[in-house]
């Protein structure tokens, strides 16, 4: 049941990810505008794209699933102060939804792929 429970996990969290590339592809505007606010070349956003889209991948294949996952609890971390508006209950929201991501992905780095994977990693 572990193994099921751990591939219903990286499909989940990938799931996020996936969709951040599929929506980053079609309509960039949006995040572009956001690193435009801080200072950052809006050329960014199809660096995260590519990022979220293998990365998304390899969790679902179950492909370097500890070093991925752990990359992608840095991700959510440092992608998390981009929302941090205190007077935005929206943005905030999408804060905290970005810790507890990170939160899943660090238990994904402890636990490994598990049996339902290209390269399991136990």
């Amino acid at each position: 049941m572990n193994d099921v429970l751990l591939l219903l996990a990286r499909l989940l969290i990938a799931a996020l990810f996936l969709g951040g590339a599929v929506q980053k592809g079609l309509a960039p505007t949006g995040t572009e505008d956001l690193l435009a606010g801080w200072g950052l070349p809006v050329a960014i956003v199809w660096l995260a794209l590519a990022y979220n889209a293998l990365a998304g991948l390899a969790l679902v294949v179950g492909a370097a699933v500890r070093p991925v996952a752990l990359s992608l609890a840095a991700y959510c971390a440092f992608t998390s102060l981009f929302h941090f508006l205190p007077d935005d209950p929206w943005q905030m929201t999408i804060f905290v939804k970005n810790w507890a991501v990170a939160g899943g992905c660090l238990a994904l780095a402890v636990a490994g792929a598990g049996r339902y994977a290209v390269a399991s990693g136990r």
